[in-house]
């Protein structure tokens, strides 16, 4: 009750859904511990939508080391490149308004920059353009000591060479996002945040800013680590390398806001929703699994809208389902590890245990554990493979490890007569394969069958 009362102070003007039970919660709050423990990672910040709206925020660690602070369901984080889907957002605005258009060549804007006569401003949004990527490391490089404007990035990276020509390939490129952002200042004739605030942050409520700024008492600290060294404190980055590529921070329920925002198609058209959503071809028709500034793909039968972000000392991972009307949004003041979407998996896994393609799966996999298995499921010959020996090393197997961090589906087809699915479940330690195979529609299990995997 605490913590629901805590959320409705913190969000004032947002309703909130059902709040998670307690068991999703004992859950959620075992799956940050144990994720947080195995990673080092200092802190979590976790909010979930259920029902298009937040039924769940709790923050978890610790923010700050000197002083110590536990971490604040209000403390903001860094997004980085989550924030490209606001960029994204932006442009879109500005084509609603009839200022640009989509299809509009970068020449007409930034004529200075390499073929930019041949290359569309949904090319740069959708990393399909051939600019090369000025920040492909997972770290600060030397000139990141020293600030820097967004044209100095175009001048150096932008005047190159093309990496392929336009719309061929698929290859992220922060250098097209940098680009973005200065076409959207020449055409609103307002700085990029500024922008952003008045038509999206501002009318959805968030407390967002610049990055840069994000050093304040009240925001995370963020973290690094060689190899598996000691956790350290990392430098703030300069000012400027952000930019339009990922230049906000804020907290999860505020980012959480906006997902509402995409659910309810509340701040654009819905046709510039679909526009942002849509996946981008490449000139030979084949996919990317991108559409403008969002992955786009999806998990079991869900549709999910998705993106991660990585700055100095911070990841961050945002997840909407728009069908369902839920999102998962986790933010970590670390650079280092997979602590961000290995708990958004784990939420992403119990948010749809009971509705998706892997209920059946889940719920053999749950009865083998508990060595009680229903043998009226199986076939003759299923029931035939599990001797009580299979049953025993089964057991034994499973009950070392704890409840998995993700469980999908990975493909399904038709062989022998029997409907064939094969699953990929991964836990803190171990990653297992595995393959069901039944009568169709839904009849009886013919095998399944678990084997570890890398």
């Amino acid at each position: 009750m605490k913590r629901l009362v805590a959320l409705i102070a913190l969000l004032p003007a947002m309703a909130t859904a059902a709040p998670f039970t307690q068991a999703e919660t004992a859950k959620v709050d075992a799956l940050a511990a144990r994720i947080l423990a195995t990673t080092g990672v200092p802190s979590a910040s976790v909010t979930v939508v259920r029902d298009g709206q937040i039924a769940y925020a709790h923050a978890y660690g610790v923010q700050r080391a000197d002083p110590r602070a536990p971490a604040s369901i209000d403390a903001r984080y860094q997004i980085a490149s989550v924030s490209k889907q606001f960029t994204a957002a932006a442009m879109l605005l500005l084509a609603q308004d009839g200022k640009l258009s989509l299809d509009d060549k970068v020449g007409k804007y930034l004529p200075d920059l390499t073929d930019a006569d041949k290359i569309s401003l949904r090319q740069l949004l959708s990393h399909t353009s051939g600019y090369r990527d000025y920040w492909p490391q997972d770290y600060s490089f030397v000139d990141m000591a020293t600030p820097v404007q967004p044209q100095q990035i175009l001048d150096r990276w932008a005047k190159a060479p093309l990496d392929f020509a336009p719309g061929t390939k698929w290859q992220y490129s922060n250098t097209g996002y940098v680009a973005a952002g200065l076409i959207i200042e020449k055409v609103s004739g307002q700085p990029l945040l500024t922008f952003l605030q008045n038509r999206i942050l501002m009318p959805l409520g968030m407390r967002a800013i610049d990055g840069d700024l994000a050093t304040g008492a009240g925001d995370a600290v963020g973290f690094m680590r060689y190899a598996a060294g000691p956790v350290r404190r990392v430098t703030p980055s300069v000012k400027g390398w952000l930019f339009a590529a990922g230049e906000l921070a804020m907290s999860t329920p505020d980012l959480a806001k906006w997902d509402i925002s995409v659910i309810d198609k509340s701040v654009m058209r819905p046709a510039s929703y679909a526009e942002q959503q849509r996946e981008v071809k490449l000139a030979d028709g084949s996919g990317t699994d991108y559409g403008l500034g969002v992955d786009v793909d999806k998990v079991g039968s869900h549709r999910r809208i998705h993106h991660g972000g990585e700055a100095t000392g911070f990841l961050t991972e945002n997840r909407i389902y728009p069908d369902d009307r839920a999102a998962v949004v986790v933010a970590v003041n670390a650079d280092f590890g997979d602590a961000h979407s290995a708990i958004a998996d784990g939420i992403e896994a119990m948010l749809f245990a009971d509705t998706d393609a892997t209920a059946r799966a889940r719920a053999v996999l749950d009865q083998i554990r508990a060595g009680k298995l229903d043998r009226s499921r199986f076939t003759a010959n299923g029931n035939y493979y599990f001797t009580a020996t299979a049953i025993g090393d089964y057991r034994a197997s499973l009950v070392k490890l704890a409840e998995p961090l993700s469980f999908t589906l990975d493909k399904s087809s038709i062989r022998g007569g029997f409907t064939a699915e094969y699953y990929t479940i991964t836990y803190p330690t171990a990653k297992l394969k595995l393959v069901l195979r039944a009568e169709p529609d839904g009849g009886k299990i013919e095998q399944f069958m678990l084997f570890p995997t890398s």
